[in-house]
């Protein structure tokens, strides 16, 4: 009986902290942007799959807004082009970093090192 007691009060400290780093997780938003999810990020930038698959390819409008958005946070926007949603889309990292620059954006992150590539 004792024996059994104290393997529920294992289980029990290990559930705890377990939930517990979760939640820091979630409290503090450590992923790179912030509390939502780099996947559900990487959505709202469908409209810039064909200029993220062509760099030959204008960005639309809705695309450069988007853009402008969320790189406001270089990290997540590094983290969005690079994420499984944009390659199951087919968007190639070495186009979609020249997104910003092919959207005219004044104040993209110029120089940050995204993975194996470097925003122009």
């Amino acid at each position: 009986m004792e024996v059994q007691m104290k393997h529920i009060i294992i289980v029990l400290l290990g559930l705890l902290l377990v939930s517990g780093i979760t939640g820091i997780d979630k409290v503090h938003g450590a992923g790179e942007c912030g509390s939502t999810p780099v996947e559900s990020e990487a959505l709202k930038l469908a409209p810039c799959i064909m200029a993220g698959q062509d760099a030959n390819t204008t960005p639309s409008d809705r695309c450069c807004l988007q853009i402008k958005e969320i790189g406001k946070n270089p990290s997540c926007l590094c983290a969005v082009m690079l994420s499984q949603t944009a390659k199951s889309a087919g968007v190639k990292p070495e186009v979609a970093v020249t997104i910003p620059k092919r959207c005219n954006l004044a104040n993209r992150p110029v120089g940050y090192k995204c993975g194996a590539y470097t925003l122009p």
